[in-house]
C-alpha cells in the first residue's frame, strides 16, 4: 500500500503536509515543483504509458529530450547531437526500427518501452518505474527485464511491480 503515492511524492506530483524527501544528500524534493525535480535528475514512468499517440516514436523522444529547452527551441530544427541522443534512446529500448511509427500503432509493451526511452533521453540519475510490465505478454516482460538489467550501474532504479515472477 502506498507504492504509487510514494512515487507521486518523490516526483512532486503530490505535496506532503509534513516531512521531507532528500535526494543527493542535500536536496529536499518537497520544496520543488515537478519540472525542477525532473531537471534535478529524477525520471518517472507511470503505470499507464504517457506518450503522445499522434507523434512518431522519434518525435516523442525528441519532445522529451527537449524538456530543458524553451518553446522557441522546441519547434526549431533539431541539432545533430540531439538527433543522435534520440536515436540512442530508441536503440536502447529496442525501438530504433520503429522510429517513424506513430505511437498509436505500437503494442502496449512497445508504448511502455517508448516511455522508458523518453526518460533515458533526459539522462536521469534516478528512474521511478511504476509497474513497468503491467499488461505485457510474457516475451515483453522478459525483454523489459533485460532492459532494466542493462540500465544497472548507469541509473538508480526504483521499481514497484505486482508480477512476482518478473520481480524474481
Amino acid at each position: 500500500a502506498g507504492k504509487t503515492t510514494l512515487m507521486d511524492v518523490i516526483s512532486g506530483k503530490v505535496k506532503i503536509d509534513a516531512g521531507r524527501v532528500v535526494f543527493g544528500g542535500t536536496t529536499d524534493l518537497t520544496r520543488m515543483n515537478e519540472d525542477a525535480i525532473v531537471k534535478r535528475g529524477i525520471g518517472r514512468k507511470f503505470q499507464t504509458p504517457s506518450v503522445f499517440a499522434s507523434l512518431t516514436c522519434f518525435e516523442n523522444v525528441q519532445v522529451a529530450g527537449g524538456f530543458r529547452d524553451g518553446v522557441r527551441r522546441l519547434f526549431g530544427s533539431i541539432t545533430r547531437e540531439r538527433r543522435e541522443r534520440v536515436q540512442w534512446a530508441l536503440e536502447r529500448v529496442g525501438l530504433a526500427e520503429r522510429a517513424l511509427t506513430e505511437a498509436s500503432a505500437l503494442s502496449h509493451g512497445e508504448r511502455q518501452w517508448l516511455e522508458i526511452a523518453m526518460l533515458l533521453v533526459q539522462d536521469p540519475s534516478l528512474l521511478l518505474l511504476d509497474e513497468p510490465v503491467a499488461g505485457m505478454t510474457h516475451s515483453e516482460r522478459e525483454r523489459t527485464g533485460e532492459l532494466l538489467h542493462a540500465l544497472e550501474g548507469q541509473h538508480s532504479l526504483i521499481v514497484t511491480e505486482h508480477d512476482m515472477d518478473f520481480v524474481r
